[in-house]
């Protein structure tokens, strides 16, 4: 059961028990404890703990925390397999989950929050170090959007519950988070018990990797971490905040992200193999600029309920295409680099995001329209980025100036 097994060997075990397999039943397993916990936190700070603006820019603050400290997972894979840990890390999320609702005042959610975000951050540089290991260039895309499509599915099933179950049942916030917390730890011991230990065909690098010809997509991955605290944090807070939004009727527009992303995730995936990562970005961010820029609208403006519906639904779609990101390094990187970039990576990603949410709390008591114009100039700055991103990432042609050190170097 512990014996380290390859990946080539896998293939003779049934299908159940191989690397995909797993990945897949941790996209299921980590959504239960965390999206369950996001689609009621709005309301239960806002109900139980008054919480307002410049708390919720607190709190994301404190949760993003963990993330910027994710390339301490570079120390941890030198005593523990990545398979492990992320195992691990998925058991601290779902007890921490279980936790939340017996700490009901700031402190205390802070408290929890970081534990919780320490088993969510961790998870996720793991699992995006072992995916772009365990699945093959040609099928990438395809299978990411796979994954993707499989974690809204497991959403769906929680969302659809609170839905139909959160008023019909009278379910209080501690039953919730009790339940969805000990599904995803109990899905993660099996998986730490049941499944063999996989080695990737490539030993990975044990030590803090940053290499010059990785720029653009340290640049990316700022960016991306940038811009997309603002929609974690202030979209939803805003349909509770402006529109009052009830929790079954936020959980009723996630569901409805959930069936589009469901439908779509594989397509996109398709997509990035067939146009390339290049051709992604530039439309992500794109998109997601005029989606800012309409969000700063619907207060500055006075526009309605609808139209903030569904902006919030074009967001998560053009946030699926962020597979490209993954993808685009997978291409360009040193398969041994996989791992120690995966942690630094993450830890740039979450850079702004240490401070970035409490400032923009403040920023937005005085204004929210100003928020979101902030994002859409972040959305725009990536865009600038993502035109340097070369049509066929490889290594050596990371961004579109290869080619000219390439005439200079011939010369």
């Amino acid at each position: 059961m512990f014996k380290p097994l390859s990946l080539d060997a896998a293939r003779d075990l049934p299908l159940w028990r191989r690397p995909t397999t797993l990945l897949f039943v941790m996209a299921i397993c980590m959504p239960i404890a965390f999206n369950a916990w996001l689609a009621l936190l709005n309301n239960f700070v806002i109900e139980v703990a008054q919480f307002d603006g410049a708390d919720i820019g607190l709190l994301h603050t404190v949760r993003e925390i963990p993330g910027f400290l994710a390339v301490g997972v570079i120390a941890i894979i030198l005593f523990v397999r990545e398979q492990v840990l992320g195992l691990i890390s998925l058991m601290m999320l779902g007890i921490a989950t279980m936790l939340t609702a017996w700490f009901p005042s700031l402190g205390g959610i802070l408290m929890i929050t970081l534990l919780s975000s320490i088993g969510f951050h961790y998870y996720e540089t793991v699992n995006q170090s072992l995916q772009l290991q365990w699945l093959p260039k040609d099928r990438a895309p395809q299978m990411l959007g796979w994954l993707l499509a499989t974690g809204s599915a497991a959403t769906f099933v929680v969302y659809g519950a609170i839905v139909l179950l959160w008023e019909s049942f009278e379910l209080s916030y501690n039953m919730v988070f009790m339940a969805a917390g000990g599904v995803t730890t109990l899905i993660a011991m099996l998986c730490l018990l049941v499944y063999p230990q996989f080695d990737s065909p490539t030993p990975q690098n044990k030590k803090l990797i940053l290499r010059q010809r990785y720029w653009l997509y340290y640049l990316l991955q700022f960016m991306a971490g940038a811009r997309r605290q603002i929609f974690v944090v202030f979209a939803g807070f805003m349909m509770v905040e402006r529109f009052g939004f009830d929790v079954h009727e936020v959980t009723g527009l996630f569901l409805i992200n959930l069936v589009i992303n469901i439908l779509l995730a594989p397509l996109l995936g398709r997509f990035v193999a067939a146009f390339g990562e290049r051709r992604t970005l530039i439309i992500e961010y794109t998109g997601l600029a005029l989606v800012f820029a309409l969000y700063g609208g619907i207060y500055w403006f006075g526009w309605g309920v609808l139209l903030a519906s569904c902006l919030y639904v074009v967001d998560h779609v053009l946030f699926a295409l962020a597979l490209a990101l993954k993808t685009y390094f997978q291409k360009i990187a040193d398969p041994a680099d996989i791992a120690p970039t995966a942690a630094v990576a993450f830890t740039i990603n979450h850079i702004a995001a240490v401070f970035l949410p409490v400032l923009l709390g403040l920023l937005w008591v005085i204004s929210p329209s100003l928020v979101f114009a902030l994002a859409a100039a972040m959305a725009l700055v990536s865009l600038g980025l993502s035109c340097l991103v070369p049509r066929h990432p490889a290594p050596g042609n990371e961004t579109i100036f290869a080619k000219y050190r390439s005439r200079v170097a011939a010369q």
